[in-house]
């Protein structure tokens, strides 16, 4: 998905229904103020004026979501099958939205000249309120039934499910995986709910970042921002560890590990030459359908056929060919594969929440909707599915693999050509999904790091298509040396999903819902925004505001608090656990895999 292509502006358009919005829009000087991409990230801005937009916006939604269901109709099977194959309607609706793409990349050139006072284009780019309103209706489109499979896209990964509940067994693996599901699930629903009261057309909430900046200021957006890319990063790394074990394997041993990575490093610089997601959305399609075959073919050949031991006893701890065994609770130290004790099941659980990770993506899925309200449907069918899928999965393979279920599923599968179609398949999902995670991480780090620190042209000119095409390679480059040190996929993957998945997907939406509920509560009589002398009026600063604020909803605050410590506290023991997974992995019990070896751990 394009960063850019999810950014959606829109004036609100009922202003004759209330004559203190009219009354603003109508001065030039406040005009200049609210109007554009920049104004979302203006720290002058209030809590209280994006409060008193996004009221406003959300009745305009209902209103036009209303006018969009009457021309639509009623819905029938027939009715959307005729929708669906009907050339004319998806004709139009594509130049539609083409159109509102243009104008979109329009009005992002403003905002990059506006950031950049001293080009010589500044007073060349213009943009008019019928284009703004053209591209953000145009660009709007998504339903909770898209959102459904744009979750499920994001967070489906059953490859690591059976690898989780080797290590704590079938009663605890289920349990965990309800549980995350429902945490992962009110994640989601507080990231939704704190859009709903601040997202409007002026200030539009377009990234993960950008609700923490509403809340907490301009350096929990930064923090934020260069976190995401450094997750990203980290899951470009992973990437590059699995697929190139998939390649090792499909070489039959034949090429040096070493090599196997540096041929997807390779792969992953050429294809990063892309700059836009838009050129590989196909393949994004593609990836889906990719998945379901893959995951079909893992379940027969588990059924049907013998696991493939070296895709376990030469990557873990579990060395010896021995009967399968499966355990109701925790496994024995000797079955774990990663660590002993307790470290090892929370290496398990660290595959868990990596599974779970996308709630870093809920924000700019809201940002698509026609009517956002709906997010909460999608984002329940969804989070309801996945676990279902994953508990299914997990078991079924685990209950004929048992300690021997690889992290990397497909490794494991037997016969030969079952398992090569399968690493095939693996390869180029593995392969898009690298490219895509490459693309939003690196300009996330171009944009927030380079562009507005050190004032690096905008991608879209000449110069800052040569730095992109420059920068690329070296960011490919550096998450090989990572792979290529550490070598061990469980517990890179494991410390990525501790450290950073598992805090953008439960710690940070706690943390943020404190500080909405504290920014909500500590609102006096008297004080408020005025749209008419664009005033806000606040009694008292500081600290007093946020203690009267969290006392204001003390118990929903002290819960979230208590869920924002657990989050940490998992965080830090999962690190933990990755740490010692990769002591064991260094020490020479672990993993055949050097570093920097020919050695192949599959």
């Amino acid at each position: 998905m394009d960063a850019a292509g999810s950014l959606t502006i829109e004036p609100i358009a009922n202003t004759r229904a209330n004559p203190a919005a009219e009354d603003v829009l109508a001065k030039p000087e406040i005009m200049e103020r609210t109007w554009g991409l920049e104004a979302r990230v203006d720290d002058t801005v209030s809590f209280e004026e994006y409060e008193y937009w996004a009221k406003l916006e959300r009745v305009d939604e209902v209103e036009r979501n209303r006018q969009y269901v009457e021309k639509r109709g009623p819905r029938t099977v027939a009715t959307v099958l005729k929708a669906r194959f009907s050339h004319g309607h998806h004709h139009e609706e594509k130049k539609e939205q083409e159109g509102a793409s243009n104008v979109l990349q329009h009005a992002m050139e403003i905002v990059v000249e506006q950031k950049n006072p001293t080009s010589t284009q500044h007073n060349e780019v213009t943009a008019t309120e019928e284009e703004w309103k053209t591209a953000a209706r145009a660009l709007k489109t998504a339903s909770w039934g898209t959102i459904f499979f744009l979750i499920t896209t994001d967070i489906l990964g059953w490859a690591s499910t059976p690898y989780a509940f080797s290590t704590v067994g079938y009663g605890p693996g289920t349990a965990l995986y309800i549980i995350f599901s429902i945490a992962a699930g009110l994640s989601g629903w507080i990231l939704w709910k704190v859009c709903m009261h601040l997202d409007s057309s002026q200030y539009p909430i377009l990234s993960y970042g950008d609700p923490f900046f509403r809340i907490f200021g301009k350096k929990s957006r930064h923090f934020i921002n260069v976190t995401q890319a450094f997750q990203q990063f980290m899951t470009v790394a992973v990437l590059i560890l699995g697929s190139g074990t998939i390649i090792a394997q499909l070489s039959s041993g034949s090429v040096c590990y070493i090599a196997c990575l540096v041929i997807f490093t390779a792969f992953g610089i050429i294809a990063g030459l892309i700059r836009g997601l838009q050129h590989v959305g196909w393949l994004a399609n593609l990836s889906v359908w990719l998945n379901i075959v893959s995951f079909l073919i893992v379940m027969v050949a588990a059924a049907k056929y013998p696991v493939y031991y070296p895709a376990t006893t030469q990557g873990t701890r579990i060395h010896d060919v021995e009967s399968i065994v499966k355990f109701a609770g925790p496994p024995p130290s000797q079955y774990q594969p990663a660590a002993v004790g307790f470290a090892g099941q929370l290496n398990g659980i660290n595959q868990m929440v990596y599974s779970w990770g996308g709630a870093l993506l809920f924000v700019a899925f809201i940002a698509e909707m026609r009517h956002p309200m709906d997010f909460w449907k999608g984002l329940l069918c969804a989070q309801i599915f996945i676990c279902v899928v994953y508990i299914f999965f997990g078991v079924f393979v685990y209950s004929f693999y048992g300690q021997y279920s690889a992290l990397v599923i497909t490794t494991a599968v037997q016969p030969l050509s079952l398992q090569t179609v399968s690493n095939v398949f693996a390869l180029l999902t593995g392969g898009i999904a690298c490219v895509m995670y490459f693309n939003i991480g690196m300009k996330t780090v171009y944009i927030e790091v380079f562009r507005e620190i050190f004032h690096f042209p905008a991608i879209t000119t000449t110069k800052g298509r040569w730095i992109w095409y420059t920068l690329g390679p070296l960011y490919w480059v550096i998450a090989f040396i990572v792979a290529a040190s550490v070598p061990n996929m469980g517990g890179i993957s494991g410390l990525v999903g501790a450290l950073l998945i598992l805090n953008f997907t439960y710690t940070f939406p706690a943390l943020l819902n404190i500080g909405f509920n504290c920014q909500l509560g500590s609102q006096l009589p008297g004080e408020g925004f005025d749209p008419t002398t664009r005033v806000t009026t606040r009694h008292d600063n500081g600290w007093k505001r946020w203690v009267r604020g969290y006392f204001k909803r003390w118990p929903v605050n002290t819960a979230s608090t208590v869920y924002f410590m657990g989050g940490l506290v998992l965080s830090g023991m999962g690190a933990w656990a990755s740490i010692e997974a990769l002591i064991v992995f260094f020490s020479g019990e672990g993993s055949v895999a050097t570093s920097w070896g020919c050695a192949i751990p599959v």
